[in-house]
C-alpha cells in the first residue's frame, strides 16, 4: 500500500473509532441520566444536603464493591457491577454540581437540575475527546479492573485534597478527578458491554 494511501486509511480508521466512542459514550450517559431522573422523581433532590466528601465516600463504597466482586468472582447480591459503574457516574456528576458554591444546598427545580447534569456531561465528554486525541484511545486495550483501581486511587487523592482544604501545589483538583472518574467509568462500561456482545 502506498504511504499516502496508508495514511489516509489510518485517518479514516481513527475517525471511525472516535465516532464509535462518541456513540457508545452517549448511549451509556443516556442510561445514567434516565436513572438519575427517575431517582430524582422518587426522592427529590435529597442528595443536595450531602457534602462533596460524603458523595466521594459513596463512590468509594461502589468502587470497593466492584473490586471485591472482581477478586472473588462471585456475588451474593443480585445487583451486578454495571449498576455500580452507572451509580459512580451519577455520584460524580452530583459532586460536580455540589462543587458550585453559588447554589450550595439550595433547592433546585428538576429542569434546572437536568440542565446542570447535561452541562457537566458536556464538559466531561469534551475532556474525554481531548485526551482521546492525545492518547489514541489506549483505554480500549486496558482491563476493566485497571479502571477500578484508578477510581480507588482517585478517591484517595480527593480525600487528601479535601483534607488540604481543596488546595493543591502541582496537581489537578477535585473537579478534574471527578471528570476523569466519569470517563473511566464510561470506558469500563463500554469494555463490559463489548465483551458481552462477543
Amino acid at each position: 500500500m502506498p504511504p499516502r494511501l496508508f495514511l489516509w486509511q489510518n485517518k479514516l480508521n481513527t475517525i471511525a473509532l472516535i465516532n464509535q466512542t462518541t456513540f457508545q459514550y452517549d448511549e451509556i450517559i443516556s442510561k445514567c441520566k434516565s436513572i438519575f431522573e427517575k431517582k430524582n422523581h422518587d426522592y427529590g433532590p435529597s442528595w443536595r444536603i450531602m457534602r462533596v466528601s460524603s458523595i466521594i465516600d459513596q463512590i468509594f463504597i461502589k468502587a470497593t464493591r466492584i473490586r471485591t466482586l472482581e477478586e472473588k468472582g462471585t456475588q451474593m447480591i443480585a445487583e451486578g457491577v454495571e449498576s455500580e459503574w452507572m451509580g459512580i457516574i451519577n455520584y460524580c456528576i452530583m459532586a460536580l454540581i455540589q462543587l458550585n458554591k453559588e447554589d450550595e444546598g439550595k433547592n433546585i427545580l428538576e429542569k434546572d437540575l437536568v440542565e446542570l447534569y447535561d452541562k457537566n456531561v458536556v464538559d466531561t465528554k469534551n475532556l474525554m475527546l481531548q485526551k482521546n486525541h492525545d492518547y489514541g484511545e489506549i483505554w480500549r486495550s486496558m482491563l476493566v479492573s485497571t479502571f477500578t483501581d484508578m477510581l480507588l486511587m482517585r478517591v484517595n487523592r480527593m480525600h487528601q485534597i479535601l483534607s488540604n482544604d481543596g488546595k493543591t501545589l502541582a496537581s489537578e483538583g477535585v473537579e478534574s478527578n471527578l471528570m476523569d472518574m466519569i470517563n473511566y467509568s464510561v470506558f469500563a462500561l463500554i469494555q463490559i458491554n463489548t465483551k458481552e456482545k462477543k
